[in-house]
């Protein structure tokens, strides 16, 4: 399916059906989607479905597949559909009774067979021939190059569904012969064909291009059994099987891996050209191509939890949310076809009846009109901008979840970011102990490591890796764990209380101690109401931070913004030293989500707010914003889930292609919206006055629309 606006018509019809409670249709991969409702039998649903299909675009292949049925595997068709048109393979002949269907060589053929007669038509005429050889060479070009257009208006007209561009371009030039302007109907039908072929081939092109970045799914694993490798769908593996990856092959799941170390192709998930070495230990994301070295990898997630699986699920469903400007030209579209043909009925009638003005004059005039009157320029170059816009985004290791999104990015100018995981690495080290009074360094790093023992944060993890070494513990000894938010850890052990966290905790629990001054992160640790000591870590900042705010405020993002919950002297050092405009010290997560609101209402009327995050207390913050970005690389579940889109880094830097990519495709997505409503609109009215004829009708419908097309493959060239 090759025509956009047939696609918007059948997705609004079947949306309305009582037995719908969802549907999409994916026009980029003539997919529809559809939710049938709980009560209803599914195979008499998809036979009305397939009816409303076969009524709007007749002769499509239909194949009827079910999520729930055989692992996703093509239906039975005789079970759903009763159509002619619903089948179970993959076909790819080409059927060319609907508007604009695949065209292959032999259309080609068919076309310059047309364009020799019409030709040798004109020429014969020149010299002279007899007028019966001209009519019948033009007869012959005219039959030939419309033949297909023509039988599917009939379709339409018995389908109830007349305005289409099939039947517009019958009428029209079945008008123009009845007036005796014989060569313009046979070079109406003739460069519509042209122009169909051509817009079918960039339509093509573009559809190529998004499906080779979304080429990231590897068709086998290589799985490893009793020392045996068998070859199997990616699908069947479980978590903890072995993986072998051979050189040259894609990494089916995400896992880790236990033998052996390589450099790898990740610039199918992440954007980034240089390879990456990755050893035994380290976790591997599907998706990734191994380019030096046989790796042995532990399986760490199903298949369709992997990086691969996520990704596709986001860009194949990126089509269903829609931005402002889809939807308006979806509705558009809907009235402008019927309103454009009431014109040229009324251009073509009234003036004869009222100006007694010759009526072949007029009719030419109105036939004009039905020319301009397919909004397919629009319909079809649209939405191709924003998935191409949504293609290159992924291509970059940027996922954006819907056209919407992208919509809002190109108009970001503020950005709130999280510190620790988003600017700074989230990698913390022990580089300073102070003991309190009278306690020795081994009691502190008891304790302390007793306390951080069943914590995951990052921070716990760098105290108990600093401990594990030079401290022994009982974990089974352990008798009570709480952790208090915002505050830190209070745990039972072998009858005494240890107290571990923030300066908060301490005060919170009447503890005698001294509060330290500096940039660092602290824990405090006390047992029993007697302060032990405290242990600081520090977190470094990624590189190449300030040079990314100086690069957000080259694009235009004015105001960025720190949120973090360390101490106020922590985030002064951290906001001085990349140079952030502020931030926003000491924050429990709920006031994370007020700051938030705070922000968003102070933003001007026709600007977003963008929050970065990458933790699971972040998805509250990224849900709530604008535009909710989450960290893929090193995120948590949550947030990339909360998020609107994701950087399949954990580099902030992407939001500066992020946000150039958007507004680029909507610099593109206006240029079409202008350049074919204007030409359009100036065709229209200079042919009410005789200024334009059918070929000018001709280059504001088929030329048009394959400008728009091409202009909207530029944002495929951004790099």
């Amino acid at each position: 399916m090759n025509c956009a606006n047939c696609a918007s018509k059948i997705e609004d019809k079947v949306s309305k059906m009582n037995e719908i409670e969802e549907a999409h249709l994916n026009f980029i991969k003539s997919t529809l989607n559809i939710k049938v409702k709980e009560g209803y039998k599914e195979e008499n649903v998809v036979s009305k479905v397939t009816k409303i299909v076969d009524k709007i675009e007749p002769g499509l292949d239909i194949v009827v597949k079910d999520e729930n049925y055989s692992d996703n595997k093509d239906m039975d068709p005789n079970k759903y559909c009763s159509s002619s048109s619903c089948s179970a393979g993959d076909h790819d002949h080409n059927d060319s009774d609907g508007h604009n269907h695949e065209h292959g060589d032999s259309d080609l053929k068919i076309l310059l067979i047309a364009i020799s007669l019409y030709a040798v038509g004109l020429i014969s005429n020149y010299f002279g021939a007899p007028k019966a050889i001209y009519l019948l060479l033009l007869g012959s070009a005219y039959i030939i190059s419309g033949f297909d257009v023509i039988k599917s208006a009939v379709k339409n007209l018995i389908n109830r569904n007349p305005l289409d561009e099939n039947f517009l371009m019958t009428i029209a030039t079945v008008g123009a012969i009845a007036i005796g302007q014989y060569p313009e109907a046979v070079g109406v039908m003739l460069f519509y064909g042209i122009g169909e072929y051509l817009e079918s081939r960039a339509v093509n092109k573009s559809r190529k291009n998004i499906e080779e970045l979304m080429n990231i799914k590897p068709d086998v694993a290589n799985l490893i059994v009793d020392g045996e490798v068998k070859e199997v769908a990616p699908e069947n593996i479980k978590i903890g099987d072995h993986i072998m990856i051979k050189v040259g092959e894609k990494v089916p799941l995400d896992g880790i891996i236990i033998k052996g170390e390589s450099r790898f192709d990740t610039s199918a998930i992440t954007g980034e050209s240089v390879l990456k070495s990755i050893s035994q230990g380290e976790e591997i994301s599907s998706g990734v191509i191994n380019k030096n070295a046989v790796v042995e990898v532990e399986v760490t997630k199903t298949f369709k939890d992997s990086t691969v699986s996520k990704i596709l699920d986001m860009v194949e469903n990126a089509t269903s949310k829609k931005s402002e400007t889809e939807n308006f030209i979806t509705v558009f579209a809907r009235y402008y076809t019927p309103v454009v043909v009431a014109l040229a009925i009324a251009v073509a009638i009234l003036p004869p009846i009222f100006m007694q003005e010759p009526f072949s004059k007029w009719l030419y005039r109105g036939l004009v009109f039905l020319v301009v009157s397919c909004p397919c320029a629009l319909v079809i170059s649209i939405p191709l901008s924003y998935f191409s816009g949504i293609g290159v985004s992924s291509k970059n290791g940027i996922l954006v979840k819907g056209s919407n999104y992208l919509e809002a990015l190109k108009k970001v100018d503020t950005v709130v970011m999280d510190k620790t995981g988003t600017i700074t690495k989230g990698v913390f080290d022990v580089t300073n102990i102070v003991l309190g009074k009278g306690i020795e360094e081994k009691d502190l790093l008891k304790y302390a490591n007793i306390a951080e023992s069943r914590s995951s944060h990052p921070i716990a993890n760098s105290i108990s890796n600093y401990c594990k070494d030079k401290v022994s513990m009982d974990s089974s000894k352990i008798d009570s764990y709480e952790e208090i938010a915002s505050h830190g850890i209070k745990v039972g052990y072998e009858g005494k209380e240890i107290l571990a966290g923030n300066a908060r905790l301490m005060t919170a629990n009447n503890i005698d101690f001294q509060e330290i001054q500096n940039s660092t992160t602290k824990v405090y640790i006390a047992v029993d109401k007697i302060f032990y000591g405290c242990i600081e870590i520090s977190d470094q900042i990624k590189d190449g931070m300030r040079a990314t705010i100086q690069q957000m405020k080259s694009v235009g993002i004015n105001k960025i913004v720190m949120l973090t919950g360390d101490s106020d002297n922590v985030a002064r050092e951290v906001s001085d030293e990349i140079g952030i405009d502020s931030y926003y010290a000491e924050l429990l997560p709920n006031d994370k989500v007020d700051l938030i609101e705070n922000i968003i209402s102070e933003k001007k009327p026709d600007s977003k707010v963008a929050f970065i995050g990458d933790g699971i207390n972040d998805a509250p913050v990224i849900a709530r914003a604008d535009v909710g970005i989450s960290m893929g690389g090193v995120g948590s579940d949550a947030a990339i889930e909360a998020s609107d889109v994701v950087f399949m880094t954990d580099e902030v830097s992407k939001i500066v292609p992020a946000v150039s990519i958007a507004r680029l495709t909507g610099k593109i997505v206006w240029q079409n919206i202008i350049i074919a409503i204007g030409i359009k609109v100036l065709v229209l009215i200079l042919s009410t006055v005789g200024l334009a004829n059918m070929w000018a009708a001709i280059f504001a419908d088929v030329g048009v629309t394959l400008i728009a097309v091409l202009n909207s493959l530029r944002v495929l060239r951004y790099k």
